[in-house]
């Protein structure tokens, strides 16, 4: 890779996406710039626009399945890097601004380490700070709109910088602004607002209550939550970890689906049920769908397990579709596209799919 004067980076030949992903799929990109600072990112994100090329935004591609051939445009590489403490005290909290290349779990790390609880729960989660927005990240009971104060954005319709404060977020489930509206705005930074506390939030999920050996309601120190956190993602592959092929994936590749409380009404008995006081419908579990529909850990596309298929759900957990060594794009598409057609035809109900889809679809 060479650099410019500026440091701003370029590839000097196609670059591959299956290395920009954790997925490890993905073919060429027509041309990379790789931006250390958020100028950089407006100014290449500016230049393609101004070109009339196609733009996709990388940060730490742990959300992104891109189609086997590539993508033809710019491919812009957010690598910025910086987390500001405006404030950390007891009354207001501790407010960050966090550059969007910085790693997400190296922040909770750090949060955990100085006392600033409300991430601890999120911690393990792949990728960088700026893509949490766009998803609105939760795990354990805990979520981004519950700390996120505003995001700094550039606005490619209007051609300005833009912020946005959380309000305006649209922040939902798996769901937000910025994927009402894609491909308009580039986060740049966020800024958190972080209770400072040695505790954690009362802890909401049985699950992590067993792993703290604990009762749910009950409060735990911030380090204790975090590694349990970890301790569970581990034990479903994932955390990402280069020798295990199980967390070569996307992390879940199915959203819990909200339904209408007639169809969720008409699930079988036992199916979780989970009313969403915010839309009035009920999330179910995806997993629990995908499991019942006879697609069990390791199962390839044709339902074997173990399955020769270059490409499996998880052998940890059923959510996720994994790159099991030397899958194509298409390898893992054809088995998330097995386990939709597969939940539909048993429940009538429509999985979506939680990454972003680039060249490629179900």
């Amino acid at each position: 890779m060479t650099s410019t004067a500026d440091g701003q980076g370029s590839a000097p030949g196609p670059v591959r996406l299956a290395d920009l992903t954790t997925l490890r799929v993905g073919g060429p990109a027509a041309r990379t710039v790789v931006a250390t600072t958020r100028q950089q990112v407006v100014d290449a994100v500016s230049a393609a626009d101004a070109a009339g090329e196609p733009l996709l935004v990388v940060g730490g591609g742990s959300n992104l399945v891109v189609g086997d051939d590539g993508f033809d445009g710019t491919v812009v590489v957010v690598r910025t890097k910086g987390v500001e403490l405006e404030s950390g005290d007891w009354c207001g909290g501790a407010f960050l601004h966090v550059d969007a290349g910085e790693d997400w779990d190296g922040l909770v790390a750090r949060a955990v380490a100085n006392g600033w609880s409300g991430v601890e729960c999120l911690s393990g989660i792949p990728g960088t700070v700026g893509a949490t927005p766009v998803q609105n990240v939760g795990a354990y009971g805990q979520q981004l709109s519950d700390v996120l104060a505003s995001v700094q954005t550039w606005d490619r319709r209007d051609g300005r910088l833009r912020t946005i404060p959380a309000s305006n977020c649209r922040l939902r489930y798996r769901d937000s602004l910025f994927k009402d509206e894609p491909g308009r705005y580039v986060i740049l930074d966020v800024v958190l607002q972080l209770p400072v506390n040695d505790l954690a939030a009362p802890v909401r999920y049985a699950e992590l209550a067993d792993q703290l050996g604990t009762g749910p309601g009950e409060r735990r120190p911030l380090a204790e939550v975090r590694e349990a956190v970890l301790a569970l993602r581990r034990r479903k592959g994932m955390v990402l970890d280069e020798a295990d092929h199980d967390t070569w994936s996307t992390g879940s590749f199915f959203t819990n689906p909200l339904l209408a409380p007639e169809q969720a009404a008409a699930l079988p008995e036992g199916a979780p049920r989970h009313p969403d006081a915010a839309s009035g419908l009920v999330k179910t579990s995806a997993a629990w769908l995908v499991e019942r529909a006879g697609f069990g850990r390791g199962c390839g596309p044709d339902g074997a397990v173990p399955s020769s298929w270059p490409a499996t759900l998880s052998t940890k957990h059923t959510l996720a579709v994994t790159n099991r060594g030397g899958a194509s794009a298409a390898d893992v598409l054809a088995v998330a596209r097995a386990v939709r057609d597969g939940v539909r035809e048993r429940f009538g109900v429509e999985l979506a799919p939680e990454p972003e889809l680039v060249g490629c679809s179900l």
